[in-house]
């Protein structure tokens, strides 16, 4: 494959990004570390060293003004119908077909979306346990969520669409409320950055695979190996872009364990909302009713069976060979 394609191919999958994917299926589904530690070594220590880095700006990452950009591994083409643009956008298309991308719509506050779909505040919780090496607030939090707080100053100077927060008539809560279901709308990818609105043919592309997901699970496979020591450089690569600490001066020495706890975290704030969450977990076997003190959608969460869901009763009737997953 090759590692890279001209302007009226890019979107296709390149040698970078077979080799992110091949890591993760060895890391996923196999727990064959080394393998997966061979597939990323390709995009961060091998040829691929030139073609990939992290941009400064994290949400350059989520905008659709710098798609493509060199942080990159594979990113879902979205455009805008030809004849329409971002200053005279109208729903449907006038063609009637659908080039981009409904996800905004659904996921922005109301009034410019639906909020179908929204985040917890214990989230934003975890972005908060750490300041910046300066001492401000993890910049990646306000990249990440639109909420009563995305502004320090809160709800009053907090602008969603041109809107402040508190005028849009959501629910708010204060800071120190851990485990509040109040509104938290994920703003990744979504369009406020250049509209006061969302339409269902969003041009904003889909970030699939980013270079620090990829570090990440690179320094998570080298730790799986017990080479701990070699993985903080590739953590603290991600951290730093951040304007976090280093892991070497944030905390003391990690072991094996404490590493893969501090991972953890780290993927959270820095791939919130971009839909890796349910792979993370089914990785590391957390997933279970415990969740529930953070999640409630858990509470009923059955090991053993709800880790697949279940086939459908005409595919079984259709097909003497294929069995039913446990539990259903």
């Amino acid at each position: 494959m090759p590692v890279s394609y001209d302007n009226n191919n890019v979107g296709r999958a390149t040698r970078g990004a077979a080799y992110a994917l091949l890591g993760k299926a060895y890391m996923q589904d196999q727990q064959q570390y080394q393998l997966a530690a061979n597939a990323f070594a390709w995009l961060i220590t091998g040829d691929g060293r030139n073609v990939y880095s992290l941009v400064p700006n994290y949400r350059d990452n989520f905008l659709e003004t710098s798609e493509n950009n060199k942080e990159s591994v594979f990113e879902f083409q979205n455009a805008l119908n030809p004849t329409d643009n971002h200053d005279d956008d109208v729903d449907p298309p006038s063609d009637n077909l659908n080039y981009g991308t409904s996800i905004p719509p659904f996921f922005a506050p109301q009034p410019a979306g639906f909020t179908d779909g929204q985040a917890r505040r214990w989230v934003v919780h975890e972005f908060l346990q750490e300041q910046t090496a300066s001492g401000q607030r993890d910049p990646r939090l306000a990249a990440s969520f639109l909420y009563d707080s995305t502004d320090v100053g809160g709800a009053n100077v907090t602008l969603a669409y041109g809107k402040k927060w508190d005028s849009l008539g959501l629910q708010n809560a204060p800071e120190d409320v851990h485990n509040s279901i109040q509104e938290v709308c994920f703003r990744k990818f979504l369009d406020d950055a250049v509209m006061d609105g969302e339409v269902f043919h969003s041009g904003n592309n889909y970030r699939f695979i980013r270079y620090a997901d990829v570090l990440l699970l690179y320094a998570e496979a080298l730790n799986n190996l017990g080479q701990t020591a070699q993985a903080y450089q590739y953590v603290d690569k991600v951290r730093q872009r951040a304007g976090l600490a280093p892991l070497s001066t944030a905390m003391p020495a990690l072991n094996q364990q404490q590493f893969l706890q501090q991972l953890k975290h780290e993927r959270i704030t820095e791939l919130s909302g971009e839909g890796h969450r349910w792979e993370d977990l089914a990785r590391w076997g957390d997933l279970g009713p415990q969740l529930s003190n953070r999640d409630a959608g858990f509470a009923n969460f059955k090991v053993g069976r709800d880790e697949l869901l279940p086939f459908p009763q005409q595919d079984i009737d259709a097909d003497p060979n294929l069995h039913q997953n446990p539990g259903y």
